[in-house]
């Protein structure tokens, strides 16, 4: 007998969304239509057992597909996010306990010079540790204009986009061994840049460049450094951007070709495919575009 045909998946949600808006940070549980990060489709294959993952933005949107989707192929995670995010966090976490796998809660603000090497240091201290590193947090604002764009605004999209990266990279690097692997969240706008977020997109296109000069750098010591590009994906990011209007929000995505913006679990699956070495052994230095039908060379 022939095994039934399994299920369709339930269609991606289109815009228009509701008109909403959000105070920043933003919680994922307040956003509607609820992000999909749980991935039924997905089979796991233990990619990355015994592994231990350090996420930052893990709280939520992108963050919270990957820990999950990490806890399911077998890695122990810690998690780092702002305090105000603490309810969301406590969700994932509960979502990669459920999953059979280790959470470790680090609340902090990356903007503090001192906090990536304390989340280093508590990983190790939890786990003995660090296998994989994912920079994932990130801070916007649209802006009408660069007029518009304080130092004071610059300096925190760098300092959390950027700043934090680096610090982070440059704290875990000593507890890495070879097998590892290092993944930044970039964006669309660090390819084609955005009118409305200059700085953000700046950021963006510095994490696709330090990722290509530390991927070079590591090949020696075995560990892999790249980046996902994403194009929109439905998140708190959005929702809780000052300059973004509920009437904007309610159309978000929808000029992308696919008419839609991605879920959260339609991105994670890359972050997987980047960290296992099963999967991407001989790929180091890569920008891996996620963007829903938009291309490009660069």
């Amino acid at each position: 007998m022939s095994s039934p045909s399994p299920r369709p998946a339930a269609p991606e949600p289109h815009p228009p969304f509701p008109k909403q808006h959000q105070v920043a940070p933003g919680a994922e549980s307040k956003l509607e239509p609820a992000p999909r990060y749980r991935a039924p489709e997905y089979k796991a294959a233990g990619k990355l057992n015994d592994k231990v993952a350090l996420i930052t933005g893990g709280d939520s949107g992108i963050g919270r597909a990957v820990a999950v989707l990490f806890a399911r192929e077998g890695a122990s995670l810690a998690l780092n996010y702002l305090e105000e995010e603490q309810a969301d966090a406590e969700v994932t976490c509960r979502e990669v306990e459920k999953a059979g796998a280790k959470c470790l809660l680090l609340p902090g603000d990356l903007t503090d010079p001192g906090l990536c090497d304390q989340l280093v240091r508590r990983t190790v201290k939890q786990y003995r540790r660090i296998d994989i590193l994912v920079s994932n947090a990130a801070h916007q604002e649209r802006k009408k204009s660069l007029e518009a764009l304080t130092d004071e605004e610059l300096a925190y999209t760098f300092s959390t986009n950027v700043f934090a990266y680096v610090r982070l990279a440059r704290a875990a690097l000593p507890h890495m061994r070879a097998g590892g692997a290092i993944i930044a969240t970039s964006s669309e706008t660090g390819i084609f840049g955005s009118e409305q977020l200059p700085d953000y997109s700046a950021t963006k296109g510095a994490i696709n460049a330090f990722t290509k000069s530390l991927a070079q750098s590591l090949i020696e010591r075995g560990i892999r450094v790249n980046a996902v590009a994403p194009g929109p994906v439905w998140t708190p990011l959005n929702p809780s951007d000052a300059g973004l209007p509920p009437e904007g929000v309610a159309k978000f995505g929808q000029s992308n070709p696919m008419g839609r913006p991605a879920q959260p679990e339609e991105v994670a699956p890359a972050y997987v495919f980047l960290a296992s070495n099963a999967d991407s052994s001989y790929i180091t230095g890569t920008v891996l575009q996620v963007m829903g039908g938009e291309t490009t060379g660069g």
